[in-house]
């Protein structure tokens, strides 16, 4: 098993060169960020403000599309039955492509961790929350990807829920009756826990927030693999 996740593993990590539409999923939020840390200063703005924002966008949309347009384009060129034939099952798939995606995503973190000047505890801190949440998104994205029949349907499904888990931070500072909504989404709630790196303090309400996203989502994957992997594949 651990050899055909390495397998997977490495063949992402070579095609990730090629497919310049996936590249740049992992690349655009962190070159924003330097970008926008360095050239914009305004007086009275946040610590941190660029930073923490694009996190949390990265969170919202990296893992999440990059995951689903690989299932969804495999899926299509019955890549996945090639494999099948080479005796890696489905589930060693999913592994070997969620551990390559949340590994790249991770990197991106940690760059845009460095240009928000994190360091020691907040950097280690950082870098939990923003690993809860590319691991959360990644198994959205992984969700949408299974139950799509081709990558259009894919790109279909993956625009409105990224939208929502990317940018509802984002309006929530905004606007009082968006801050009441976002709050129940996980990606609002890992917004606010960079917010408070300093003197962070996790409330019931967060855990049990998280807790009913991650159990929606993944109860969401299992439907799906259930109904098309195990079925298929």
């Amino acid at each position: 098993m651990i050899n055909h996740i390495w397998a997977i593993l490495w063949k992402q990590l070579k095609d990730t060169l090629k497919n310049k539409a996936i590249l740049i999923q992992f690349l655009m939020f962190p070159c924003m960020t330097v970008i926008m840390e360095n050239t914009i200063s305004i007086d009275g703005m946040p610590e941190h403000f660029f930073a923490n924002l694009f996190a949390i966008m990265y969170v919202g949309m990296a893992p999440l599309t990059a995951m689903s347009a690989i299932i969804a384009e495999e899926k299509e060129k019955n890549t996945l039955r090639v494999l099948h034939m080479c005796n890696v099952n489905a589930l060693e798939y999913l592994l070997g492509n969620a551990i390559y995606i949340v590994f790249l995503c991770m990197m991106g973190s940690l760059v845009i961790a460095f240009v928000g000047g994190y360091t020691g505890k907040g950097l280690l801190t950082f870098m939990l929350i923003m690993f809860v949440g590319h691991t959360i998104s990644m198994l959205a994205g992984a969700t949408i990807g299974v139950f799509s029949k081709n990558q259009m349907m894919a790109t279909s499904l993956t625009v409105p829920v990224m939208m929502i888990f990317s940018f509802l931070p984002m309006l929530s500072m905004f606007n009082n009756s968006i801050k009441k909504i976002a709050k129940f989404f996980y990606s609002e709630q890992l917004y606010l826990l960079i917010n408070e790196l300093n003197a962070i303090e996790i409330r019931m309400e967060t855990i049990a927030i998280l807790g009913v996203n991650v159990c929606v989502i993944l109860s969401c994957f299992i439907i799906a693999y259930q109904k098309v992997f195990i079925k298929q594949y």
